[in-house]
């Protein structure tokens, strides 16, 4: 029972880099099972070094970050792919292969991540496709794919494995407002079954219209809402 009390993702006094600058500067912070955290700042104020940092994309070497059980100072790059088992990813410029179909795209992830049997490979497939609402799309393209459609596939694709968090960086950014209201309805809902959501966004609306805990990034600190006081109006 212990296991399930702990935080998905708890951080202590670490330092942030973005190529060999440091971005932030001993953060501290813990995001609990089930949580749903908005992550906000200037565009270059750590957001997306730091969810890196999260998913060991990049390294660092003060403090401590603990990811669904996992110590991401220490790990070894041949276990990284089992943290990548417990968390979903997801990113702004979709990065699905353009020469494979929807199922192909998602089919690969699976085997990357240790799936064997076909049958439930299948199952999974078609499962995750209409949790998203694209039960059709399984032999389509990419690029047959609206923009919205193909940041569900990129959510079907982070969902494979029941992770305990999505990471989610910027996910509607490339998107008109009408389909990133759809997308951020869809977190929710995920949101709502358990999964813990880490998202980093510019869209104020989505914080203004549904309030929840935000941590932002602002000259080289991480404040937090539950702790700090800061103008939510600007972070751009």
């Amino acid at each position: 029972m212990e296991m399930d009390s702990r935080p998905v993702v708890e951080v202590s006094e670490a330092d942030i880099y973005q190529e060999n600058q440091k971005v932030l500067s001993d953060i501290s912070f813990k995001i609990e099972k089930g949580e749903f955290v908005y992550l906000i700042g200037r565009t270059g104020s750590g957001k997306s070094s730091l969810l890196k940092t999260l998913y060991a994309d990049l390294s660092f070497d003060k403090g401590s970050i603990d990811v669904a059980g996992f110590d991401i100072r220490k790990i070894k790059s041949k276990k990284v792919p089992y943290l990548r088992r417990k968390i979903g990813i997801i990113f702004q410029d979709f990065q699905l292969f353009p020469d494979r179909t929807v199922s192909e795209n998602l089919l690969f992830v699976m085997k990357a991540t240790g799936w064997k049997d076909k049958t439930k490979m299948k199952g999974r497939l078609a499962e995750v496709l209409m949790r998203v609402g694209l039960g059709a799309a399984a032999g389509k393209m990419p690029h047959q794919l609206s923009g919205g459609e193909q940041q569900r596939v990129v959510i079907a694709r982070a969902l494979i494995n029941e992770p305990v968090i999505l990471f989610a960086d910027e996910p509607t950014g490339n998107l008109d407002p009408e389909v990133s209201k759809s997308i951020f309805k869809l977190f929710e809902e995920i949101n709502r079954s358990g999964t813990a959501i880490l998202m980093a966004t510019h869209n104020h609306n989505f914080i203004t219209e549904n309030p929840g805990r935000v941590l932002k990034c602002e000259e080289g600190k991480l404040l937090d809402s539950t702790q700090d006081e800061f103008n939510l109006a600007t972070h751009y």
